[in-house]
């Protein structure tokens, strides 16, 4: 039997986690086009990987705008639910009201024809709050805010979304907060650690935010993508349609149709050095250094020197009387 063109489009939207992202925009953002690039698809990959069980713990770092909130905090639930409707599902941002948005985003989505026509098992029982929603089938997405109350909860799934807001990460205090809310409360709220899953979807703040605290105690797979390409990059992701190879050059923005080059060059002339390699290029500590910058010093071929007016040597003879110290270095 021919299925029809509706047909079709349904089925590719039960199969197809793009697909379905593209969806979800048009549902929440009727009158705005969707711009797609490649990124999604890198991190749709990715999240499809935790929901079938083959990446338990997941790093997301992109730049503002990239569709990294829709796509991890907002969709996925949806998909995670529709897919399997007893899925228990805990979310949190830094804050109360970008959290229960983030939930009724969804809730919208499960709630819209398009979803209940894709996945007919998942239903929303009478129990709905502002910052939570259950199934008809037990399971559910709960939203709290960073250091909000998780006692009592339980979750298959843990998504944190901007732990920490640009301007708290300069305070220790607030990192530390955030780092420790995460070691003693995030971890043991997963029903199941050998394969329960926690995702982190934030731009970089600082060396010591998040994203750093747990890197220095676990392995986590990363998606890291500065708005500028610092290097060649080329990402190989398993999808519906196949195998696909996505390759950037050094120097190449990363969604030119939404922030293209000259966009991106404005915005780091308008920011300070540490803010745009954290923010936008994902890299607290920036590729040339911060106060003292990589373009401030002249190179020249060793054979071939230049005359000097001076030449000046400063010596650390670092001579401590004992086999494991330091070796003495001379910069000329």
């Amino acid at each position: 039997m021919m299925l029809s063109d509706a047909d079709l489009y349904r089925e590719a939207l039960r199969l197809d986690f793009v697909a379905f992202i593209h969806r979800c925009f048009g549902e929440l953002n009727p009158t705005t086009s969707f711009d797609y690039n490649w990124h999604i698809e890198v991190m749709a990959a990715a999240l499809e990987d935790c929901r079938l069980g083959r990446c338990r713990r997941l790093i997301i770092n992109f730049p503002p705008r990239s569709l990294k909130t829709l796509t991890a905090s907002i969709a996925f639930p949806a998909w995670l639910l529709g897919h399997n409707p007893s899925t228990k599902i805990i979310t949190a941002s830094y804050g109360a009201d970008l959290a229960e948005k983030n939930a009724r985003d969804t809730r919208q989505i499960i709630n819209s024809q398009f979803f209940r026509e894709l996945f007919p098992g998942c239903r929303l029982s009478d129990r709905q709050a502002a910052q939570e929603f259950e199934t008809t089938a037990g399971g559910l997405r709960y939203a709290t805010s960073v250091g909000g109350p998780f006692t009592g909860r339980g979750a298959d799934i843990i998504i944190l979304d901007d732990a920490l807001k640009p301007d708290q990460a300069l305070s220790e205090r607030e990192r530390m907060n955030v780092n420790s809310w995460f070691s003693n409360t995030v971890r043991s709220r997963l029903d199941d650690q050998r394969n329960g899953v926690i995702i982190l979807i934030m731009q970089r703040l600082h060396m010591d935010d998040l994203v750093g605290h747990v890197l220095q105690r676990d392995q986590w797979r990363v998606l890291r993508f500065p708005a500028i390409a610092e290097e060649p990059e080329r990402h190989v992701v398993d999808t519906v349609h196949g195998r696909r190879t996505f390759k950037r050059a050094a120097g190449e923005a990363l969604h030119p149709a939404r922030q293209p080059l000259h966009i991106l060059n404005e915005l780091k002339a308008s920011m300070t050095d540490y803010d745009f390699a954290g923010q936008y290029q994902q890299a607290p500590v920036p590729l040339g250094g911060g106060m003292i910058k990589d373009e401030w010093f002249v190179r020249f071929d060793l054979f071939d020197p230049p005359s000097f007016d001076r030449i000046v040597q400063s010596w650390d003879t670092a001579s401590t009387p004992t086999t494991l110290g330091d070796y003495s270095v001379c910069t000329t």
